[in-house]
């Protein structure tokens, strides 16, 4: 048994963790932030391309994320009742994400 447990890592287990690229629509939450995953499939019938997508809550510890930014996300443990997944990085910013920081010219 001894040497079961030797063969499989632990750090080979927690680095297969599945991770997804995706869309924040919302930020207003704190460390926390709602990331759509959109996808196109075709419907079995009629052949149309339909959109659908996938709507998760992430962890952002330091709240970097922002509405509009692309972001990839990580699958984790539960962290509360709805979030399961961790931000890793901002893959893009979106173009306006400093908008609300700028002054109004009079």
């Amino acid at each position: 048994m001894a040497d079961n447990a030797a063969a499989a890592s632990p750090d080979t287990d927690r680095n297969d963790r599945r991770t997804v690229i995706g869309v924040v629509t919302s930020d207003k939450m704190q460390k926390s932030c709602r990331v759509e995953i959109p996808r196109q499939i075709q419907h079995p019938r009629y052949g149309k391309i339909i959109r659908r997508r996938t709507v998760l809550i992430a962890h952002d510890e330091t709240n970097t994320a922002k509405i509009g930014d692309t972001v990839e996300i990580m699958e984790t443990r539960p962290i509360s009742k709805t979030k399961n997944w961790r931000l890793v990085r901002v893959v893009k910013r979106s173009a306006g994400s400093g908008l609300g920081e700028k002054k109004a010219s009079s």
